[in-house]
């Protein structure tokens, strides 16, 4: 069993991305800019974002922070999102997700320009990466999929099992897989909460990619022996034991399923370190006009 190391390989895409920011300050280019909206106290955001600006500080880019409080209107929201629309010098930037519950996050997606959409979440975004034109790939997808290149891994011809149907993760994995370049090019099935008997999908998996939210759902028997498994879980389970009163856990029971298989995603220090080193690629692209000419 080979380990997916997160930590080891958003390192070095990170330091990818500054190497090419120094050339840039050095020939006087302009540096990335990134923007992120947090709307409200949310414990889970709150560490997202705070692990953007630190990713951002690491490559050498320009960051911004905007707090809003909870109890914001949605148009007030969408001033914000004019504004940063209308900001030459910010190259791309994002919203936080989950957004309070009186704020229609599919309008705030929409509001966004395409070519500042940096979580590729924008309709525009999700069309041309379906279509296989340049685009802003959502970040965890677009991680997955480096992961797969810097570990080398077959892929093509073999059949990906996707359990989880989110616009953010499991529809797009479902599609890059599909998709005709060397770490994709396979069969896909895309699972959810109504599939019927998913555990008999799940086995049938060469590379099980699982985007559920739910902590330790795909156990041991799900998987078949070498399989290629993929993490995206991330749920925060109380443990008194814990001095934040919290453990992390994936979607898969990770100490009984790894020994099965030949690859797999640890969590934390997996899926989600990638996911932020994806959103720094955008924005580098989006600096370099390398999308939207």
């Amino acid at each position: 069993m080979i380990l997916l190391d997160g930590k080891k390989i958003s390192a070095e895409v990170k330091a990818e991305i500054k190497i090419e920011v120094d050339k840039l300050r050095e020939s006087g280019g302009k540096i990335p800019h990134l923007a992120a909206v947090l709307v409200g106290t949310d414990g889970a955001s709150e560490t997202y974002v705070g692990s953007k600006v630190r990713s951002c500080e690491e490559v050498g880019f320009r960051s911004s922070l905007i707090r809003m409080e909870a109890a914001t209107k949605e148009d007030e929201l969408m001033k914000v999102i004019e504004g940063l629309n209308n900001n030459p010098d910010v190259d791309g930037f994002i919203v936080q997700l989950p957004l309070p519950k009186h704020i229609n996050e599919e309008n705030v997606t929409k509001a966004i320009l395409p070519e500042k959409d940096v979580d590729g979440f924008h309709p525009v975004n999700v069309g041309r990466m379906t279509l296989g034109q340049p685009s802003y790939i959502s970040a965890t997808p677009y991680g997955i999929i480096q992961m797969l290149e810097k570990y080398n891994i077959e892929t093509s011809g073999k059949h990906c099992v996707v359990v989880g149907r989110s616009n953010i993760v499991g529809r797009p994995m479902s599609i890059l897989m599909s998709q005709t370049s060397k770490f994709a090019n396979c069969t896909v099935t895309l699972c959810h909460s109504r599939t019927k008997d998913l555990a008999s999908f799940t086995r049938m998996a060469d590379i099980l990619i699982v985007a559920l939210g739910k902590a330790e759902f795909v156990t041991a028997d799900m998987v078949k022996d070498g399989a290629i498994v993929i993490d995206v879980g991330i749920t925060r389970v109380a443990d008194a034991s814990k001095k934040s009163g919290y453990t992390i856990k994936g979607d898969v029971k990770f100490d009984e399923v790894a020994p099965k298989c030949s690859y797999i995603t640890p969590v934390p220090g997996g899926v989600g370190l990638m996911t932020v080193a994806s959103l720094m690629k955008n924005t580098l692209l989006s600096a370099k006009k390398e999308i939207y000419k």
